[in-house]
């Protein structure tokens, strides 16, 4: 139940949902850093089942598009899927084969930390321009270089201490994409990524996904990934709320301090 709980809190907050759950299963069940960081990617199957129930109009109309039957805004949800989870999984592959024995967690840390200040910096601008939010571009107004953007930075959330949702979030509000698109257009790149991380770690780290089976167990595992849908139900509708809300300055400074805290937790605990 607690590991559902933090999977399902950790992966829609700019706190790295690995991370919680490395802390948590290593502290929870003894589980070594590999098993707990292979666990955590396969945990994502319950990000997926909450994200695909929540936006299953969305998903509808892309799937229509893939036939010909969508309308526009559905055209332009399937190219920006296709563009940011392809360049997701050549950059999240790569360091998932290449990286991740030679990364320690004050080095995975620090983006998080970074990020996090930028964040708050952000809030801070809006706050002081008089409630004028600088985030006014929607999914009609963006271009192929925002997907490319949106893509890469996705495929580095791939490092264990580095938030998806934290990191793609900031990266649209950076390209000036409003709040609430911001969050929806992240939580639905987050359908095909979650497909692709679970899928990762069962083919690459079947050993470690299988250690970490036979030690906590199946009706453990679908527990948890069942707690873990239900919270993440609640809190996408919640962010997404908070993001169309007129206290956007407020909600940028909560997540960069979730975000700096995310970072100095993978520093102090060597998550990486």
């Amino acid at each position: 139940m607690i590991l559902g709980v933090v999977q399902g809190v950790s992966e829609w907050l700019p706190i790295s949902s690995k991370t919680q759950v490395i802390i948590a299963s290593t502290y929870l069940f003894g589980l070594g850093i590999k098993q707990a960081y292979a666990l955590g990617l396969f945990l994502e199957a319950g990000t997926f089942i909450a994200a695909l129930s929540y936006f299953r109009k969305e998903v509808w109309n892309v799937l229509k598009s893939l036939v010909g039957k969508g309308d526009q805004e559905g055209r332009l949800l399937l190219k920006y899927l296709v563009v940011v989870t392809a360049l997701t999984a050549v950059v999240g592959v790569a360091i998932y084969v290449t990286a991740l024995s030679s990364i320690s967690g004050p080095v995975v840390g620090v983006p998080m930390i970074v990020l996090g200040c930028i964040l708050i910096g952000d809030g801070l601008v809006v706050r002081f321009a008089r409630g004028r939010s600088l985030t006014t571009k929607g999914l009609h107004d963006l271009k192929m270089r925002d997907f490319i953007i949106i893509g890469i930075v996705q495929g580095v959330a791939a490092l264990p201490g580095v938030s998806r949702s934290g990191v793609t979030v900031s990266a649209m509000l950076l390209l000036g994409i409003n709040a609430k698109d911001s969050f929806k257009l992240s939580f639905l790149a987050l359908i095909p990524a979650s497909i692709g991380a679970a899928g990762v770690s069962v083919v690459l780290s079947e050993v470690d996904i299988g250690a970490a089976v036979s030690t906590i167990g199946y009706p453990v595992i679908l527990l948890a990934i069942a707690i873990s849908i239900a919270i993440g139900l609640v809190f996408i509708r919640i962010l997404l709320r908070a993001a169309g809300s007129q206290k956007i300055a407020l909600l940028a400074f909560a997540l960069g301090v979730l975000a700096i805290f995310s970072g100095v937790a993978s520093v102090l605990v060597g998550a990486g």
